[in-house]
C-alpha cells in the first residue's frame, strides 16, 4: 500500500485555528497594553507626575531675620541685642570614609575633641550628628577647605549682645531651637520671631535642593519687629553699679531695683544681682538667675507698706495728716502680740507711726478702716482688702512684657485662720507678698495725683515693612486715691527724709529745689517650719524724686543684709539715696517752679 505525505484537512484547520486564538490573544494583550499606557499616560498623567515629582519635593522652611531690641541712650538708639550669622558643623556617617583623619584635622579649628568627633562620625543609623555650634565665618571656610566627605556647615542666626549683660534679666535670650527664654525674648517670642518662608524644591538623589528646578515655590519669610525699650541706658548701666556696690557694703549677695516713671508706668532701668551673659547662657548652673526678680520674685515688703495703708485712711477720711492718737505699745489679737521693733507708747502722729515705722501705729490705722479701734473689723478687712487688690493692683499681674511675672498674694477677707492678725500684718507689709515691680506701681498711683499706669518696658516697635507703633501709656485705674490725700502722703514721706536726716543719714541732704520722699522697711523673712526666722530679714524701701511733682519712683530690695541692725535704714536706703542723687545730677529731673 502506497503512504501519503498530505496533511488530512481537519489537521490544517486545526492549526489554523490554534494561530487565531494565538493572535486574538496577543491583540488582546496588546490592547491591554496600549489602553493601561494610555490611562497612565494621558488620564492619569497629572496625578503620576506629581506622586513622582513628591518623591523628590522637599519642603524647606527659610528662618525669617529675628527683630533687633534696642534702648535709649543721650538721644539716640543703641542696641542690646542683634543676630550674628554663626555655623552648626555636622556629619553625615554613612558618607565619613576615614573618621580618624577628619576628626584630627577638624578638632585644631573648632578646637574641639578629636576622640569625641570619632566617636560621633562613627555613630550608627542617623544621617545627621552635630560636632559643634557657633562656628565663625572663618572657622567655616576653614572646614570648607578640607574638603572632607560628609562634613557639612549649616547657617544659624545667634543673638549677640554689644551691651554684654547690661539688662541681662530684662532681655532674656534665645535658646538653640530659635525660642525666647525669659524676659522680653520670651514674652514676646512671636513677634520678635517673624514668619518663616516656605520653599519647596526638586532634589537630586542625595536631597540637594536644584535652585534652577522651574517647580520651586518660594513664600518669603516675614522678619520680626525691631524693638526699642523705655530703658534709658546711661540711668541701667549706673543702677547696675550702685545696686552691687550698696549689696557689697553689706555683704548681701543677691537684691534688685528699679527706677519707672510715676506719670506713664514706664520702666528706665531695672536691674538685679547675681546677673549672667546671655551670650553665654548655656554656662549658667543656677537657672534661678534668669529670672527677672523685679517681676517675677514677690516677697513679703515689710512696712512700706504702711504708707499704702496710710494713704488708704487718709483717702476715706478716717484720719488726717495731723491726727494724734495714743498708742498702747502693743495690741492683742487672735491670741497673739502685735509689737513694735523699738518699744514705744503714748501719743503718736501719723508722722511718726510712719517715721518710727510702728507696727502698732499702721495697725491702729487699719482699725480706724472699720470705725473700732481694738479690733479689725470685717469692714475694716474689706475696705483695706478693695484698696489693695483694686485700687493698688495687688494679687494679679501688671502685664508688663516680661516672661515668667508673678501676681504676689492678698490674703481673703473673709476665710482663714486668724483674720484679725493676719490683716493686722498685711497693713505693715507681712503675711502678703507683693513684687518691687507692684509696689513701684502703686506708689507712682498714690503720688502722682492717683492714676495707676499699666507698667510697660516696650517703647516702640518696628514690623518688617517699616511701620512704627509707638506705645502710648494705659491707665489702669483713676482715682487710686484723690490727688488732696496724694498731695497728703507725698509731705509725709518727704518729712521721713528730713527727720532721718536729723537722726544721722547726711546721704539723704538733697537740694532744697527738688522734692525726695521714701519709707524703709525692714522685713521679716518666713520659716518654711513656721513663723518667721529671727536672725534674718530682707532690706525695702521705695520713694520718689520730682520738682512739684514725683518724675520717678524707686525701689529697691537687699536680700539678707549682714553686719546692719534694720534692713531698711542700713542696707536698702544708702542705694535708694545714691539712686536720688545720680537721677538729679545726670537725667534731668525737673525742680520745684516755687521754693
Amino acid at each position: 500500500m502506497e503512504s501519503s505525505n498530505k496533511a488530512s484537512p481537519n489537521n490544517a484547520g486545526g492549526a489554523n485555528r490554534r494561530i487565531q486564538v494565538w493572535y486574538i490573544v496577543l491583540l488582546a494583550i496588546a490592547v491591554i497594553f496600549i489602553g493601561r499606557l494610555f490611562y497612565l499616560q494621558i488620564v492619569r498623567h497629572e496625578y503620576y507626575h506629581q506622586q513622582a515629582l513628591n518623591d523628590q519635593l522637599k519642603e524647606y522652611k527659610i528662618a525669617p531675620q529675628r527683630g533687633t531690641i534696642s534702648a535709649n541712650e543721650a538721644g539716640r538708639v543703641v542696641p542690646l541685642v542683634l543676630n550674628q550669622q554663626l555655623y552648626t558643623l555636622y556629619a553625615d556617617p554613612v558618607f565619613i570614609k576615614d573618621a580618624k583623619n577628619d576628626a584630627a584635622k577638624i578638632a585644631p579649628i573648632t578646637a574641639g575633641d578629636a576622640e569625641k568627633y570619632q566617636q560621633q562620625m562613627l555613630t550608627k543609623k542617623t544621617r545627621y550628628v552635630v560636632l559643634a555650634k557657633r562656628l565663625s565665618e572663618d572657622q567655616k571656610k576653614k572646614v570648607e577647605a578640607l574638603k572632607l566627605p560628609g562634613i557639612g556647615l549649616q547657617a544659624q542666626d545667634y543673638r549677640t549682645y554689644p551691651q554684654g549683660s547690661l539688662s541681662s534679666q530684662t532681655l532674656g535670650f534665645v535658646d538653640n531651637d530659635g525660642k525666647g527664654q525669659y524676659g522680653i525674648e520670651q514674652y514676646l517670642n512671636k513677634q520678635l520671631s517673624g514668619t518663616p518662608g516656605e520653599l519647596k524644591a526638586i532634589t537630586d538623589v542625595r536631597g540637594v535642593p536644584l535652585a534652577a528646578s522651574k517647580d520651586n515655590i518660594q513664600i518669603n519669610p516675614k522678619a520680626g519687629d525691631n524693638l526699642v525699650l523705655t530703658v534709658d541706658l546711661a540711668m541701667q548701666k549706673q543702677l547696675e553699679n550702685i545696686l552691687k556696690q550698696g549689696l557689697d557694703n553689706v555683704l548681701s549677695t543677691s537684691g534688685s531695683a528699679l527706677i519707672m516713671d510715676a506719670n506713664t508706668g514706664a520702666v528706665k532701668a531695672m536691674a538685679n544681682w547675681p546677673t549672667y551673659d546671655p551670650s553665654q547662657y548655656f554656662n549658667v548652673t543656677d537657672s534661678s538667675v534668669f529670672n527677672n526678680a523685679n517681676v517675677s520674685s514677690p516677697l513679703e515688703v515689710g512696712s512700706i507698706m504702711k504708707v499704702l495703708t496710710t494713704s488708704a485712711a487718709l483717702d476715706i477720711r478716717v484720719i488726717q495728716p495731723n491726727t494724734v492718737y495714743n498708742d498702747p505699745g502693743s495690741w492683742s489679737l487672735d491670741g497673739h502680740q502685735v509689737t513694735n521693733a523699738e518699744s514705744h507708747n503714748g501719743p503718736t502722729s501719723i508722722a511718726e507711726v510712719l517715721n518710727l515705722s510702728m507696727n502698732t501705729g499702721a495697725t491702729w490705722i487699719l482699725m480706724q478702716m472699720g470705725g473700732q479701734t481694738g479690733v479689725i473689723t470685717k469692714q475694716a478687712r474689706d475696705i483695706w482688702h478693695n484698696y489693695m487688690v483694686n485700687h493698688f493692683e495687688f494679687g494679679k499681674n501688671t502685664g508688663i512684657e516680661q516672661g515668667y511675672e508673678a501676681g504676689g498674694y492678698v490674703p481673703d477677707p473673709d476665710n482663714g485662720y486668724a483674720l484679725e492678725l493676719t490683716y493686722a500684718n498685711t497693713a505693715f507689709g507681712q503675711a502678703m507678698t507683693a513684687t518691687p515691680l507692684q509696689m513701684a506701681a502703686a506708689l507712682a498711683g498714690a503720688v502722682n495725683g492717683g492714676t495707676y499706669y499699666k507698667p510697660y518696658v516696650i517703647e516702640s516697635s518696628t514690623s518688617s515693612n517699616g511701620k512704627k507703633t509707638t506705645k502710648q501709656p494705659v491707665i489702669v485705674k483713676q482715682n487710686v486715691v484723690s490727688d488732696t490725700t496724694s498731695q497728703e502722703i507725698r509731705g509725709l514721706m518727704e518729712y521721713m527724709i528730713t527727720e532721718h536726716v536729723k537722726e544721722g543719714f547726711p546721704y539723704l541732704v538733697f537740694p532744697s529745689n527738688f522734692s525726695v520722699g521714701g519709707k524703709t522697711g525692714t522685713p521679716e523673712i518666713a520659716d518654711p517650719a513656721g513663723g518667721y526666722y529671727t536672725d534674718r530679714f530682707n532690706g525695702t524701701y521705695m520713694g520718689y524724686v520730682g520738682g512739684d511733682k514725683p518724675q520717678y519712683v524707686i525701689f529697691v530690695r537687699v536680700n539678707v543684709p549682714k553686719n546692719v541692725k534694720y534692713g531698711g535704714s542700713g542696707a536698702a536706703q544708702p542705694v535708694f539715696a545714691s539712686i536720688a542723687h545720680m537721677l538729679i545730677d545726670n537725667f534731668n529731673v525737673t525742680p520745684k517752679t516755687n521754693q
